[in-house]
């Protein structure tokens, strides 16, 4: 399957929308929505970092890999 992004849990913990995250992070509802459902195929660093910076979190909190079995 490869890696995927998993901002739901952290959103929760966080109890934060996706829509303020959006703004929080400066990009669109609908591009947060492509990371969050896994249909990205790439994220950009400064992206990545934004979500740590404002999750307060690690890349590895956020990225997951997942193998075929999974």
């Amino acid at each position: 399957m490869g890696i995927r992004v998993d901002i739901d849990v952290m959103l929760a913990r966080r109890k934060m929308a996706v829509g303020e995250l959006a703004e929080r992070i400066g990009i669109t509802p609908a591009n947060l929505a492509v990371l969050k459902n896994g249909r990205a195929k790439a994220v950009r660093f400064s992206t990545l970092e934004a979500l740590c910076r404002e999750l307060e979190c690690q890349p590895g909190d956020l990225l997951i890999f997942e193998t075929e079995q999974d």
